[in-house]
């Protein structure tokens, strides 16, 4: 290489030989040869180091000349990137190497500033104090490897990326308490205590009380325990090497203007030798612990993005070189990784329980007890991390003992697809309450769809089972047809005309009736039946195969149970095939036998009230009801009282014993009866009265071509 003069007084010296790298001279950090490199960053964590009286002087490098006197030149510098030493300063030469003992020269160098030629000066020539020396990767000289400052910082560099990154891992405050746990011990510390502020705040929640810390987690080498006697109160005897110490935690509560509130407020790490740190360190272990002689601490402060959030202790054994100034900087390192992490996941976890709160509130949380019919249900995510979807169900129970099934998909499975969905079943919910036919629910969905915005589209079967007729009409909307399980365990798809999804406009929807025997019926997703392995239509075969399967295994005079019946359907699913949400909804169609149904037609003139209570008399005690016979007859002589008052049709009468008795009074007058307490002089009024203090429920229902008025009673 070819000197460069930069003054008439001197001229850079020459490389230190042919190989040398070009280092700019002050950097504190020299890239390491490839044989030095360790295995994998997991491995890399620095060396402990000795003294450096005791670290031996490796043999200059292969090609290298050594100077005089065991110095080694300085690699040299562009001219512009160097001022002209002063005189008398050996030509920009300067000390590198190690004195006879081990202990480094200071290096002083042209270019530098006077705070890092004190900086220098001082880690030559001074002593560094108690407590201070052999930091990380100072354990000791290992072969082939050369000592100095750049080879430590090489080492901690290393190390700190290797540890940020198993700390960044955890996707919980758990996994990266145990990251940093793990990372540190015993690479860095022989024990580490993270301690972190409970309750963990989110986002700019503000604390409603003072500061309390719980010991979340604690790690310790082995050896630490050895030879602890009953009864020991040191730090060593009670760190625990398994988490089921946290079974009982710890708690602290930092006392404003205290100790530890002063450190926790400076964020950065300390040493126990520093001012008020012993009292910040004693008041966070609690009365009673204390930390065993000997041992070097750093208590570093866990702080997030807007406040701190707990504490980390690390520990290092007196066999081991204390920490020293630089391994503050790691500490502090490794605490504001770990912090960062914590206040990540603290809002990865609000944001994952408010979409369950979302989806929980969204889906019925409990299905109805409708009459002659048991339902079942099932709802998978499509991911674990998208726990919100657009697919829903719901049994809406619809007057005359009917009900009515719904099964959606929204497009996408997001929180807009959530949402979309919530006010979809909002709208199908209050649609079924006005019992309109389901092709018109389904019409008022598309419409409701589109006012939501152009591209909301969304997939719905909408059908209604009337449990005495034992029929079933099925309106579908681009959604893949329901499966009908016989009881002989014939699997059958219905066929209902596919139709538009919801959110097309401008289509018309057609219902088709058909007969519901005994057995179940299925409404479900496309999720469960189409995956990228399959196409929908060979998945709706193999549900009707596995079905049928089901079926045969209880015989042909049982059919499955309900619950199993789902958790089998769902057993298809094999790993990796699904990709969406599924919503599934399982009808075990029972029906109402002919036998336990009174049904009349009662003339709207004044001899009605009397010729239903004798009716109602007679169907009771052909039932063996003789018990509610009175309560029956006052009952249905006062709705039918009011029916016939304002009906210009026949008024029907209803009775139905199931697992209670209900009686149902239709007539032909829209406007729904309200409850209202009647005054003294009021000649009318007291029916309604009667009907809410002797029946167990009453409502009123609104019908296409008038209204029905029901009550039950329980059965004796």
């Amino acid at each position: 290489m070819t000197e460069h003069p930069t003054s008439h007084e001197g001229r850079q010296p020459r490389a230190a030989g042919p190989t040398a790298p070009a280092e700019r001279r002050g950097a504190r950090l020299r890239t390491p040869d490839p044989a030095e490199e360790p295995e994998s960053p997991e491995q890399s964590g620095p060396p402990e180091r000795g003294r450096a009286k005791d670290a031996s002087v490796p043999p200059p490098a292969k090609g290298r000349r050594r100077r005089k006197g065991g110095s080694r030149r300085a690699a040299a510098l562009p001219a512009q990137d160097s001022p002209a030493p002063a005189k008398g300063s050996g030509g920009g030469r300067r000390r590198s190497g190690r004195s006879g003992q081990g202990a480094p020269d200071a290096p002083v160098e042209h270019g530098a500033t006077p705070a890092q030629a004190g900086a220098g000066a001082a880690r030559g020539s001074r002593e560094e104090p108690p407590g201070r020396g052999g930091g990380l990767g100072d354990g000791g000289q290992v072969p082939g490897q050369l000592p100095g400052t750049a080879r430590r910082d090489g080492d901690r560099l290393r190390f700190v990326g290797a540890a940020t990154r198993r700390i960044a891992r955890g996707i919980d405050p758990d996994e990266i308490v145990m990251g940093l746990c793990r990372a540190t011990v015993p690479t860095f510390s022989d024990a580490i205590l993270v301690y972190l502020s409970d309750p963990l705040l989110v986002g700019d929640e503000r604390p409603t009380g003072p500061l309390v810390l719980r010991l979340r987690r604690t790690d310790r080498l082995r050896h630490l325990g050895e030879g602890e006697e009953e009864g020991d109160q040191s730090l060593a005897a009670q760190i625990p090497l398994s988490p089921e110490a946290l079974l009982s935690p710890e708690l602290c509560e930092v006392r404003p203007g205290g100790a530890l509130a002063e450190v926790l407020r400076g964020v950065r790490p300390v040493f126990s030798e520093a001012p008020g740190a012993q009292a910040a360190l004693a008041e966070l272990l609690g009365e009673g612990r204390t930390v065993p002689g000997g041992m070097r601490t750093v208590l570093a402060p866990l702080r997030g993005r807007r406040r701190v959030i707990g504490a980390a202790v690390f520990l290092r054994s007196p066999d081991r070189p204390a920490f020293e100034q630089d391994d503050l900087l790691v500490a502090a390192q490794l605490a504001t990784h770990s912090a960062l992490g914590i206040d990540k996941a603290v809002l990865y976890g609000r944001e994952a329980y408010i979409a369950d709160e979302l989806q929980r509130t969204m889906l019925p949380e409990t299905l109805p007890k409708a009459t002659g019919v048991r339902l079942a249900s099932r709802y998978l995510p499509a991911a674990e991390t998208a726990r919100v979807g657009g697919d829903w169900y719901d049994a809406i129970p619809l007057p005359g003992s009917r009900v009515a099934l719904v099964v959606g998909d929204v497009m996408g499975h997001s929180m807009t697809s959530a949402a979309i969905m919530g006010q979809l079943r909002t709208t199908a919910q209050t649609l079924a309450g006005l019992d309109l036919p389901p092709q018109e629910v389904l019409h008022h969905l598309d419409e409701q769809a589109q006012r939501l915005g152009s591209d909301r589209m969304a997939t719905c079967v909408y059908a209604v089972y009337d449990p005495v007729s034992h029929r079933i009409t099925v309106a579908n909307a681009g959604h893949p047809p329901p499966v009908l399980l016989h009881l002989g365990g014939r699997a059958e798809v219905l066929r209902v005309p596919p139709g538009a999804p919801i959110g097309v406009g401008g289509v018309d929807f057609e219902a088709v009736e058909l007969d519901a025997p005994a057995g179940a019926t299925l409404l479900y997703t496309d999720g469960l039946v189409e995956s990228r392995l399959r196409d929908v239509w060979t998945g709706i075969e193999q549900l009707r195969e596995r079905l049928a399967a089901t079926a045969r295994l209880t015989g042909p005079d049982h059919p499955p149970p309900l619950e199993a019946l789902c958790d089998d359907v769902l057993d298809m699913l094999g790993p990796g095939d699904r990709d969406d949400d599924i919503a599934l909804l399982a009808a075990r169609f029972d029906g109402i036998a002919p036998s336990d149904v009174a049904y009349w037609f009662l003339d709207p003139d004044p001899a009605a009230p009397g010729r239903a209570r004798r009716l109602a008399r007679a169907a009771l005690a052909r039932w063996g009801l003789e018990e509610l016979t009175d309560s029956v007859e006052l009952l249905v002589s006062e709705v039918v009282t009011n029916a016939v008052r304002y009906a210009s049709r026949p008024v029907t009468l209803r009775l139905l014993r199931t697992d209670v008795l209900r009686v149902e009074v239709g007539d032909d007058v829209p406007q729904l009866p309200r409850l209202r307490q009647a005054r003294a002089t009021d000649e009318g009024g007291r029916g309604l009265y009667l009907v809410n203090k002797v029946a167990r429920r009453w409502d009123a229902t609104r019908l296409s071509n008038g209204k029905v008025v029901w009550f039950e009673l329980p059965m004796p």
